[in-house]
């Protein structure tokens, strides 16, 4: 049979060939197309078998290398126990502060109904002594130096988490800016953690560190920021504030989305009768006859094994509060003996208790919002918040414009306006 062709030049030149090849050759030529068909089948051959070794061998090495943790579980159970575990020693911390690290308390499990509590409760009481954490960010000169700090007449403490960028550029722009008000001197810290893992907590991190170094204002701690460890917050602050910042005259201890008059702050402050700084003060929204929340499902819950008492002793709400530097040294030496409790303006309220003293109410601090006695009227006029001192829950352009609508020169109010 001749061969079939497809291309019609090359076709006629075989059947030529073809026709005038003898019988011989012809048998010559069918055994050495069989002979090049047998060494292509097995040069295939070769090529497979080598494919399939080295395949074997790659699996064979991936078998035998040890295996790291999985990633996915370590996210996923870090983001759940989002309570004050200690966090290895990063660089970033390096040359800052001396840290030890904390272990957990494994006899925590032995508490009664233990293993019924949700998982981050169960955590916190596993790391409830831990007090101790690397300090990425610090401002040590804040206050000029631990003994020119009584030049500080207001220092103004807020907390706030790493990507509340945008709260803490209006809270700088406006009622936390920097000066010199009434002749005395108002400076601002913020108090941070950190969040998230990997990449996110670089990048925040980073963000941190770039915003100190224009404005030198953020404390940090390489602890996670959460609802939890809001105490935890607080007490690294006063531990700060006792070596650094001891003299202050007086505090704003507040969130980050609160409007401040901080103007009508130290007009009080400065009325304050035979009080510098140097003697008790406390004031703000007084919270009393009120106790743990016992309902899991609850942000505030408190079971027993963390709070055995059903009640709280009189406390100021945590959105915000003044406080002398007296007494913020008063306290920070209670947290010594009292154990952490997750509630941070209760735990001020414990410590305040413990050293003899209390909380007063001011009509000025309004942490549960302003109540304004008509839904016919705007709620944001600034004629209502011109007199107060404080009102927790504002976003970032509610601030701005609150701050600047107080200060419009023409600004004209009904008495009604201003009796709130």
């Amino acid at each position: 049979m001749k061969p079939f062709c497809l291309k019609t030049v090359a076709c006629e030149a075989e059947h030529s060939l073809w026709n005038l090849r003898p019988p011989s050759d012809l048998s010559s030529l069918g055994r050495a197309t069989k002979m090049r068909r047998l060494s292509r089948l097995l040069e295939f051959t070769a090529l497979l078998v080598i494919s399939i070794l080295c395949l074997v061998i790659i699996f064979i090495k991936e078998d035998i290398r040890p295996k790291k943790p999985s990633n996915h579980f370590q996210i996923n159970r870090r983001e759940s126990t989002y309570q004050n575990r200690p966090q290895k020693p990063t660089s970033e911390s390096a040359g800052v502060s001396t840290w030890v690290h904390c272990e957990r308390n494994e006899s925590a499990a032995n508490v009664s109904g233990f293993s019924s509590l949700p998982v981050h409760i169960q955590d916190f009481l596993f790391y409830r002594h831990c007090r101790h954490f690397p300090m990425l960010l610090d401002v040590p000169d804040k206050c000029r130096g631990p003994h020119k700090s009584a030049d500080v007449f207001l220092l103004l403490v807020i907390k706030s988490s790493p990507a509340n960028y945008d709260r803490r550029e209006v809270l700088r722009k406006t009622w936390a800016k920097e000066r010199l008000q009434n002749g005395v001197w108002i400076q601002r810290i913020f108090l941070s953690g950190t969040t998230g893992t990997g990449f996110e907590k670089r990048k925040l991190n980073k963000l941190l560190q770039l915003e100190n170094r224009e404005h030198n204002d953020i404390l940090q701690w390489d602890f996670i920021d959460s609802f939890f460890n809001l105490t935890l917050k607080q007490i690294l602050f006063l531990e700060w504030m006792d070596k650094n910042c001891r003299q202050a005259r007086f505090l704003l201890n507040g969130d980050d989305d609160i409007f401040a008059n901080t103007d009508n702050m130290v007009d009080y402050l400065q009325s304050l009768k035979d009080n510098d700084g140097d003697k008790h003060l406390f004031a703000g929204h007084l919270i009393r006859y009120v106790g743990p929340i016992r309902e899991s499902g609850s942000k505030y819950y408190v079971p027993v094994q963390v709070q055995e008492s059903d009640s709280y002793p009189p406390y100021c709400g945590g959105g915000g509060f003044l406080l002398s530097g007296n007494t913020a040294m008063v306290i920070y030496k209670m947290t010594h003996t009292i154990p952490i409790l997750p509630i941070d303006d209760v735990y001020m309220g414990m410590c305040l208790e413990k050293a003899g003293l209390g909380p007063e109410s001011h009509f000025g601090v309004r942490t549960a919002g302003l109540n304004v006695p008509s839904q016919n009227v705007d709620t944001y006029d600034p004629c209502y918040y011109r007199e107060i001192i404080l009102v927790h829950r504002f976003l970032p352009h509610q601030i701005y414009i609150m701050w600047h609508g107080i200060h419009e020169p023409n600004l004209k109010c009904s008495n009604s306006q201003g009796s709130l």
